[in-house]
């Protein structure tokens, strides 16, 4: 059976709807129970058998080389692809084409976008875009009751309703009752009719090919957590959908919900669920919790009362805080109306 031979992990955005969270770092860094956003994807992925990982980097690129280095410890092979302007997510593909498929062999690459946590069953997948046959690429879709707000995509069935083998895309950014989920199945040659510099995937690639009458196939993503972390309310609420239990295939390493190496004075009360990492400090009569991830050698002085919330390594937090996201700079409120499109 046909492997995907690559991977490519879309890492190269400005996360500017993040305000002052994309500032301290980048958007797949994000730490989701003290784990970064990245660990997640490339953990499902090498579990997959894909350990050829090619990430593209632009804003403060340095930080995920740095934080994953060559993939070894995660059992990967990751390359960077280096853009010093912005080239979309097909110009992003097309730049690291010799990287992804050195030897030619034009063998399927998946794309996805470094900014999901997403339990995809990406064996099914793969057998639904060999049972497509011949087609430009296979986009990961979902129902949703706001597909228009994100974007709809409109799938039809096809070859006598063939489960998701069988759905193809019709059209993209109109009207239907799926949106895609930022990754796709495709191989190395069609983004050859990618054009050079800034180009979508979806909007320079799909839609016009689409149009001209190409087949694109769809895969619906029916089961299995899917979060993207575009805003800091959806960031706060993928830390609260696992500390409150939502299970992945294929985790990073489990982490205890509290450090061996946390000193917690006796006094203060710790209300499950929540994750305290290595060398934290809380200080007497504090309250934590509910759902509060404190990351590594962060301290929380005497008082203090923290609900909802995630505090970054190595915070120094005093006060009170309920649904809040606190990073050694800043306080961001993660709370109100969460715009849906992005």
């Amino acid at each position: 059976m046909t492997q995907i031979a690559s991977a490519m992990l879309l890492c190269a955005g400005m996360g500017t709807r993040l305000g002052d969270l994309s500032r301290e770092c980048p958007k797949p860094l994000l730490p989701v129970c003290n784990v970064p956003i990245l660990r997640y994807g490339i953990t499902n992925l090498v579990a997959h058998g894909i350990t050829n990982i090619v990430i593209n980097l632009h804003h403060r690129g340095e930080l995920i080389s740095e934080e994953l280095g060559d993939g070894s410890d995660l059992g990967a092979k990751i390359q960077y692809s280096l853009e010093d302007e912005i080239l979309g997510t097909g110009g992003g593909l097309k730049r690291a084409l010799p990287l992804l498929d050195p030897d030619g062999t034009d063998a399927p690459i998946l794309s996805m976008n470094g900014k999901l946590i997403f339990d995809l069953d990406i064996e099914g997948l793969l057998a639904s875009f060999l049972a497509a046959g011949e087609t430009l690429g296979m986009m990961v879709v979902q129902r949703a009751p706001n597909a228009m707000k994100w974007g709809a995509v409109d799938v039809r069935p096809e070859n006598g309703g063939l489960q998701n083998g069988g759905l193809r895309v019709h059209n993209i950014l109109g009207e239907g009752s799926h949106m895609f989920c930022g990754v796709h199945l495709t191989r190395p040659s069609v983004f050859k009719n990618i054009t050079e510099g800034e180009a979508c995937t979806v909007r320079q690639g799909y839609l016009p090919w689409i149009q001209a009458g190409g087949r694109v196939s769809a895969f619906e993503h029916r089961s299995g957590y899917f979060a993207e972390h575009s805003t800091p309310k959806r960031y706060l609420q993928s830390n609260l959908d696992l500390l409150r239990g939502t299970k992945l295939r294929f985790p990073p390493a489990p982490r205890s919900s509290i450090a061996q190496s946390a000193q917690i004075d006796p006094s203060s009360t710790i209300t499950e669920p929540v994750c305290i990492g290595e060398g934290v400090s809380i200080g007497p009569e504090c309250s934590i919790g509910p759902d509060v991830v404190i990351g590594d050698n962060a301290t929380i002085a005497k008082g203090s009362s923290l609900r909802e919330s995630v505090l970054w390594k190595s915070v120094q937090f005093s006060g009170a805080a309920e649904r809040e996201i606190i990073t050694p700079h800043a306080r961001i409120p993660a709370s109100g109306a969460d715009d849906v499109d992005g």
